[in-house]
């Protein structure tokens, strides 16, 4: 039998996959579909993550998002509302929200296996700051 068309009233959100900094309310799982939305505190930042086999499209609703990626994580661009974002399988990356409110991103994902996977850090680690001597 096929599955049927169903809908998803935004208080039948469950909780997502964990990654420290973030909330993750899915709204559809299934074996190769993810489909939620993302809440980050203000100033807040994630862990670094990726997802796995799949691919993700992100839809900044409101707040701004900060994506850090690449290698040593020295990718850095901030997407506002109206914006979206593609990651990559296997992008590891970290999500901050830089303004003063909640921010809320509509994330679909697609692939196979684990969709969240937590790491220590970017390709070829984070580098140190080095304090300025002159402050």
């Amino acid at each position: 039998m096929t599955e049927r068309i169903r809908r998803v009233r935004a208080n039948e959100l469950s909780d997502g996959p964990a990654t420290p900094g973030m909330t993750r309310r899915q709204a559809v799982a299934t074996d190769i579909v993810w489909a939620g939305l993302v809440h980050t505190e203000p100033g807040a930042q994630s862990a670094w993550h990726h997802h796995g086999d799949h691919e993700s499209v992100i839809y900044v609703l409101s707040g701004a998002l900060r994506m850090e990626g690449g290698p040593h994580g020295q990718d850095v661009f901030d997407a506002l509302p109206g914006e979206f974002i593609y990651v990559p399988p296997h992008s590891v990356h970290r999500e901050g929200n830089t303004t003063d409110r909640l921010a809320t991103l509509v994330v679909t994902r697609s692939g196979q296996g684990e969709s969240v996977l937590n790491v220590d850090g970017p390709e070829g680690g984070v580098p140190a700051r080095v304090e300025d001597p002159a402050s």
